[in-house]
Parts: structure tokens; C-alpha cells; sequence
């Protein structure tokens, strides 16, 4: 009787053992997860910090009068995209699909992302994108605010494996935030910091100068007044947050459709222009959202 007392004593010290390795495998999965998700946290909280500083802005409808100083280039693009007559825009939500390469070498992978910009005294975009390489997620934020410019990511949400900031972060997000308005808020192209530059009927320079950089960059058109490229020099190219080149950076632009009443790109690529060739990383094939001064 007593060994068969022992024996039901030692099937239960291993069941005991057993749901406390599986309660401790269970708590140690449940923080990774939780861990995982700190790039969105930091987007979410940036994000909603930024809602409450802009919300109490003026709700003025954008009319001819504002554009007329504009390069006529960029006025028949205005009238062409269908702003006019619409209300002036504070902030833009852009929600996208696409396709990313980590490398010139690595496959395309699918990309999901979804962004705010801000346009008030306080520029801020605000990036957050999810992709996934050989089956592991893979995470990324790029936050450009009053207080940083940097850009992370991370495996798994874990595992840092880019981590760019300083000045040249802070020059290249200037570049990107003109190529935001330009793209998905046209609107804000009457914005004061933007100094333009006739360049021929169907090209002109705009000149960005805000409180920390000064940038430039070239906008093409076609006779229909679309935008169908922006360069610049002036951004930097870096590979995992490492050191920095610069290298002409531009944004091809195609395939324009209605979309909030707005007749705008549907389909976009974002490439460097190396001496050892061109590096084509992104590709925007589904602009699924985009949604103008939200509120939340």
C-alpha cells in the first residue's frame, strides 16, 4: 500500500512540476508578445500626443486665391487633384500595402503601414509599418517630431537591427515629409516654408526650410497636371542605422484615381540612384486609406 502510495505522491510532483514549467512557459510567451508590440505603443501614444497639440486649428476652405503666387505647374496640379474649394488640410492619416526589401540583395516581402502627418507650427510624420521576412514578422518605426528624428526596427519587435538618428535622420524625414505632401496631401503645398522654382512648363524646385533642415527637391509633371516624379539630393541613404551617403533618392508616381474625391496617385516606388546602380525598396501597390485632419 505504501508504494502504491508513493507512486500516486510522485505522479503528482510531476504534475505539479509540469503546470508550473507550463504556467512559466505560458507568462514568459505572454511578455515576448507584449514586448513585441512597444514599436506600435510608441506610434500609438506619438500619434495620439500629436492629435491633442493640433487640435485646435482653423477650418479655412482652400480656394484659387491661395495658390495664385504658386508655379503654374503646381496650380494645375492643384486643380487637377480637385483640392480646390475643399477644406485646407492640418493632418493626414494614410493607411498602405506594398511590397519592401530590406537589402539590394533580399527579396521583395509584403509590407503593411499606416502613417499620420502633421502640418501645424510642429511638423511630425509619424511611420509604423509591418512585413514579414521567411515567415518572422518584422517591425518598424519612423517618428519625426518636434523632439527626434530616428527610425528602428525590429525583429520579431524584439531585436533591433536598424537604429538611425541625428541630423542626417533629421534631413532625409524633411525630404520624405515634402514628398507626403506632395503625394498624399496636396493641399499643404501653399505651406509658407516651401519656397517654389520655375524650372519649365512642366518642372519646378521646391525649397523646404523649417527649424532644423533645409532641403530641395525637383517635381515633374505631364500635361495632365499629374505628378509623375519628385527627386532630391539631399536625402541619406543608410543601411542599418550605420553611416550615413547621400544619394539621389527619387519617387516615381502612377496609375492616378479618385479616391475622397481627390484624384490622386494609386500606385508609388521609392528608389536610390547609386553609382553601382539603382536600388528600387519600396513599392506602394495599394494606397487603401487616405483620411484628412482626423481627429483620432
Amino acid at each position: 500500500m505504501r508504494h502504491v502510495e508513493k507512486g500516486m505522491d510522485l505522479i503528482m510532483e510531476k504534475k505539479y512540476v509540469f503546470l508550473g514549467l507550463l504556467l512559466i512557459v505560458i507568462c514568459l510567451v505572454s511578455f515576448l508578445v507584449y514586448m513585441s508590440q512597444n514599436l506600435k505603443r510608441e506610434y500609438e501614444s506619438e500619434v495620439k500626443e500629436a492629435l491633442i497639440l493640433n487640435a485646435e486649428q482653423e477650418k479655412d476652405i482652400l480656394t484659387l486665391e491661395d495658390i495664385r503666387y504658386l508655379p503654374e505647374p503646381v496650380q494645375k496640379y492643384l486643380i487637377y487633384v480637385g483640392v480646390i474649394g475643399k477644406e485646407k488640410v492640418r493632418n493626414v492619416k494614410v493607411i498602405i500595402d506594398g511590397e519592401m526589401k530590406m537589402s539590394p540583395e533580399s527579396d521583395w516581402a509584403k509590407i503593411s503601414a499606416q502613417q499620420y502627418n502633421f502640418f501645424g507650427d510642429q511638423l511630425t510624420r509619424l511611420f509604423y509599418m509591418k512585413l514579414n521576412t521567411f515567415g518572422i514578422p518584422v517591425y518598424g518605426l519612423h517618428s519625426y517630431t518636434d523632439q527626434h528624428a530616428n527610425m528602428r526596427v525590429k525583429v520579431g519587435g524584439l531585436f533591433t537591427v536598424v537604429d538611425a538618428k541625428g541630423q542626417e535622420m533629421r534631413i532625409s524625414d524633411t525630404i520624405t515629409l515634402l514628398n507626403d505632401m506632395c503625394l498624399f496631401a496636396p493641399a499643404t503645398l501653399i505651406d509658407n516654408r516651401i519656397q517654389w522654382k520655375l524650372i519649365d512648363n512642366k518642372t519646378v524646385e521646391a525649397v523646404f526650410k523649417t527649424d532644423y533642415a533645409t532641403v530641395s527637391a525637383v517635381l515633374y509633371f505631364n500635361e495632365k497636371g499629374e505628378l509623375i516624379n519628385f527627386t532630391s539630393e539631399d536625402r541619406y541613404y543608410s543601411e542599418a542605422g550605420g553611416s550615413f551617403r547621400k544619394a539621389k533618392w527619387s519617387t516615381p508616381l502612377s496609375d492616378y484615381k479618385e479616391r475622397n474625391g481627390l484624384m490622386l496617385a494609386s500606385y508609388g516606388e521609392a528608389v536610390w540612384s547609386f553609382p553601382e546602380g539603382d536600388y528600387c525598396y519600396i513599392k506602394f501597390t495599394d494606397i487603401k486609406e487616405t483620411s484628412y485632419n482626423c481627429a483620432n
